[in-house]
This record gives structure tokens, C-alpha cells and sequence, in this order.
């Protein structure tokens, strides 16, 4: 499994738009058709497409 790192600044707002709190998410990948997240405490993954 990849590490993830912090979200920049774009990916934040996309996080708060679906009511995610940034902090608690590490960005695993960011692709032009979606983002990987991984959460930080329980390392549950979560797919997000993007303009969607």
C-alpha cells in the first residue's frame, strides 16, 4: 500500500464539498478521473470521482 499524503489546498475544498473532514484524510493518489483517500486513524480507503 502507498502512503498517502496531505491534502493541498484544491484538495481540501473537494473534501469539505462532500462534507469530509481534511484532517482526518491522507490523498493515496489523484488522477484527472478520481482520488484515492485513505482515512488516518482506520485505514479505510474511499474512492472519490471527481465531477461527479
Amino acid at each position: 500500500m502507498k502512503q498517502g499524503k496531505r491534502p493541498n489546498r484544491r484538495q481540501k475544498e473537494e473534501l469539505e464539498a462532500r462534507n469530509l473532514n481534511p484532517a482526518n484524510w491522507l490523498v493515496e493518489r489523484d488522477s484527472t478521473s478520481e482520488f484515492v483517500l485513505i482515512h488516518r486513524f482506520s485505514g479505510t480507503k474511499r474512492t472519490i470521482k471527481k465531477g461527479a
